[in-house]
């Protein structure tokens, strides 16, 4: 099987992983899991992913990417738009006839109308998002409210949390976190710079200090919050199994 151009999970994510670098095993699982994904397995177990089960990977992580579409809608366009297993989607086709850039639609403010169709989540949950604090609107001149392609990502986050029960008045709690871990590294880059690098100049070469330190802090205090909360997390469950 594997000679009629089947290849095994870790040769897919080697193939892929070049335009997608954040492609993994565990992710081409999950997909799995989620009903994205079907390829064949070996008597042993083994996955093996035929070019059709390749192509289709391919389209939605392009839809993941480019048009920022939750899990749940890619694969209903998917079973929506395919009546074989090479037949692409027509949102993808439409897609990719119109070269949409991701860059292109990150830097513009978009209509939040035009949402649904963008990134396959109701208005009414973008609006939830904004009065929750998690992403701001704005008002063009004929007060319409506009939406930031800078927020395309957070907003398709918040969709995939929903379907663990995650909604935008959760998230509140957050915003409120970020407002105040913000000012905490703003204080704590200021210190740096007072006794790490003197007087400061505003220079390119400054900038990329501070980017670096920046990126240091943000990914130190990630590890520290997701230590915490794995811990009582762990704690929880072992609480309910002792209850059990």
């Amino acid at each position: 099987m594997a000679d009629a151009g089947y290849l095994t999970i870790g040769k897919v994510v080697k193939r892929l992983q070049e335009r997608y670098p954040d492609l993994s095993v565990s992710k081409v699982r999950y997909l799995e899991d989620e009903g994205l994904l079907n390829p064949s397995r070996t008597p042993g177990g083994y996955r093996l992913y035929s070019q059709n089960d390749i192509k289709r990977l391919e389209t939605i992580l392009y839809l993941q990417k480019n048009r920022f579409m939750p899990l749940s809608v890619i694969k209903e366009e998917l079973d929506r738009g395919e009546s074989s297993t090479t037949a692409m989607p027509s949102a993808v086709a439409a897609d990719l006839a119109i070269e949409t850039d991701s860059e292109e639609v990150i830097e513009k403010l978009h209509s939040i109308d035009r949402i649904p169709e963008l990134l396959g989540v109701s208005v009414t949950f973008v609006k939830q998002l904004a009065e929750a604090g998690v992403i701001s609107l704005q008002r063009s001149p004929h007060g319409r409210d506009l939406v930031d392609g800078k927020d395309f990502a957070l907003i398709r986050t918040c969709e995939e949390l929903r379907r663990f029960g995650i909604g935008p008045k959760n998230l509140r709690q957050y915003v409120t976190a970020a407002n105040r871990e913000s000012a905490m590294f703003e204080q704590a880059l200021v210190v740096y710079a007072r006794t790490g690098m003197g007087a400061v100049e505003q220079t390119e070469e400054v900038r990329e200090q501070f980017e670096k330190a920046f990126t240091e802090m943000l990914a130190l205090t990630n590890r520290v919050r997701e230590t915490l909360i794995t811990e009582r997390i762990t704690e929880a469950f072992k609480g309910m199994t002792d209850q059990a």
